[in-house]
């Protein structure tokens, strides 16, 4: 004989009861006549058939997707990813998050066979160092945007170029070329004559090349710079081109509030790396970039024409809007 926990028609109607009409379990069992443990077993047969569909939402991820929104029309990015923090969050865990977050929506825009360039930096370097694993079967070809060679580190890891592009070939899968070439040097005529030689040149080549740029964006904080880490500038130097409106720096170009790089020529013309019209050229411009205090020179590169898509998280997105 049917037991009647087993009658469809009836857990149909106990769940219809509970779920739409908010009635309570004692109520749907004096309602049918029927005891409440047998209304309970029925609407837990509900769910493991699929009578009954549980939906959690996310209304914080629903209020990011609103900010990347607004980010998009208000700046004209072609793309913007804010990750998720919570209020209980460190600094330092805030910004894993969003390591976290660009590692995986790298590996998921990158196209097999396209040629992307990276810059130098932490930002980078900490990317390629999140636990996440992707298949390696790809055939990318990481491209460095500034020269890679020297012997500084930065607390004691190597963020040059070089090993950014080994990093994400490592990755992602791929090969890497190298930029034999220091990144900054003491003389503009100096730097043009060594970039001349064949067994450097060939880097344009590989710029016109590029699908895909990645970079970081550097702030003029003596303290978090790490330009001043690395010995490419001094604290001093820094200083005084904070004053004439520095914001901010990508791929090792100074740029001010409106992204105007001129100011800063005597430093930028002796940058051995991708020139910033190259730059602007490249079809996908990504930077990766978190923490209020990185709003300005996110808002200065977007301006300059640097960078056509972002990830950071809720605190630079917010300054932004």
């Amino acid at each position: 004989m049917k037991k009647i926990v087993d009658d469809w028609r009836l857990i149909y109607k106990v769940c219809s009861l509970y779920y739409e009409d908010d009635m309570r379990q004692q109520e749907v069992s004096d309602y049918l006549g029927i005891s409440r443990a047998t209304v309970s077993r029925m609407l837990q047969k509900g769910k493991e058939s699929g009578i009954v569909r549980v939906e959690v939402i996310n209304p914080v991820q629903f209020s990011y997707n609103k900010l990347e929104k607004a980010l998009e029309r208000k700046y004209g990015l072609k793309e913007a990813i804010v990750v998720e923090s919570s209020a209980l969050d460190t600094k330092t865990e805030s910004v894993s998050r969003m390591y976290e977050r660009a590692a995986l929506y790298l590996s998921q825009f990158f196209k097999d066979g396209e040629c992307i360039g990276v810059s130098m930096g932490h930002t980078l370097h900490n990317v390629v160092k999140t636990n996440r694993v992707f298949s390696k079967d790809n055939h990318y070809m990481f491209v460095p945007l500034v020269g890679g060679i020297s012997q500084s580190t930065v607390d004691k890891v190597d963020v040059q170029s070089n090993r950014i592009a080994l990093e994400f070939a490592g990755k992602f899968g791929g090969s890497y070329t190298q930029f034999l070439s220091p990144a900054v040097f003491s003389e503009k005529t100096v730097m043009q004559s060594f970039l001349k030689e064949k067994a450097v040149s060939y880097i344009f080549d590989d710029f016109q090349k590029l699908d895909t740029i990645i970079m970081g964006i550097g702030i003029p904080h003596k303290v978090e710079s790490t330009l001043v880490q690395a010995g490419y500038i001094t604290e001093k130097e820094l200083d005084h081109f904070a004053k004439d409106g520095l914001v901010g720096d990508i791929a090792l170009h100074f740029f001010d509030k409106d992204g105007n790089t001129e100011k800063f020529r005597e430093f930028n013309d002796r940058v051995a790396g991708i020139p910033p019209e190259m730059i602007r050229r490249v079809r996908n411009r990504i930077a990766i970039a978190g923490g209020e205090n990185k709003a300005e020179a996110i808002r200065g590169a977007i301006k300059g024409g640097y960078i056509n898509m972002l990830i950071t998280n809720i605190d630079a997105a917010e300054k932004l809007l």
